[in-house]
């Protein structure tokens, strides 16, 4: 997908930011819509699902985790959250909310462009690599070039694009002890932040979605100073 095909709808109040960002996109060939408020992303999401969510944290009525959760009840597109608060707990609930990433205000028009073409990438590209088929785990099936999950009964696992990334992760590397930086660096690449709780948060929200009660163990398992391992046996499907 091309720059010219994406579009990017950001919700944010301040008028300056809109228009520094939505410049700076759109002179990357991004289609962007700016809004100020929930209802005018509303009003947007109605006709139209964009490729990326860039959501502030502190908004007039509607604030950005209330928008996130709600978001995240019917829609899988990446949701990058802007906070002006750079406190390690805005993050944390940012993330259990449903949010894919986060970048601290202020910011510098490189970092936003990394995480931005980050998050499209994770979210839109296949993958590329000659592992990236159908496996089978657990009695679930993941695809990974059509990013699909399905459970044991069959049914589509909904994952956000974070969820849906980490659960690849571990199924291409099943039964091996990943650190949390590893992980960090798999998910974003060289543009990470070494904040353990974004992985915590994304491998508690992962674990809920997965476990089932006929299950003896967990599928991921937390290893002391260590991190996390994938503990299901994993076959590669045709």
């Amino acid at each position: 997908m091309s720059a010219h095909e994406t579009f990017i709808l950001m919700v944010e109040d301040d008028p300056e930011i809109r228009r520094m960002v939505g410049d700076l996109l759109r002179g990357e060939g991004y289609e962007v819509v700016a809004v100020e408020s929930a209802a005018g992303m509303d009003q947007c999401l109605a006709t139209r699902q964009p490729n990326l969510l860039m959501l502030d944290l502190m908004l007039p009525g509607e604030d950005g985790l209330s928008i996130c959760r709600r978001i995240r009840q019917t829609h899988r597109f990446p949701i990058l959250m802007l906070t002006a608060k750079s406190h390690e707990v805005d993050i944390v609930v940012g993330l259990e909310m449903g949010a894919d990433d986060y970048l601290s205000k202020p910011f510098g028009p490189r970092e936003l462009l990394a995480r931005v073409r980050a998050l499209l990438r994770r979210g839109h590209s296949p993958a590329e690599t000659a592992a990236s088929r159908r496996h089978g785990f657990a009695g679930f099936v993941i695809d990974l070039d059509m990013r699909s999950v399905s459970d044991p009964d069959g049914e589509p696992l909904p994952l956000t694009t974070s969820e849906f990334d980490l659960l690849a992760c571990f199924v291409q590397r099943p039964r091996r002890v990943l650190s949390r930086d590893q992980i960090l660096d798999m998910l974003r690449g060289h543009e990470a932040q070494p904040f353990d709780r974004t992985v915590d948060m994304l491998v508690s929200r992962l674990r809920k979605k997965l476990d089932r009660q006929d299950q003896d163990t967990p599928l991921i398992s937390t290893v002391r100073n260590g991190g996390y391992v994938f503990t299901a046996a994993v076959q590669k499907m045709a």
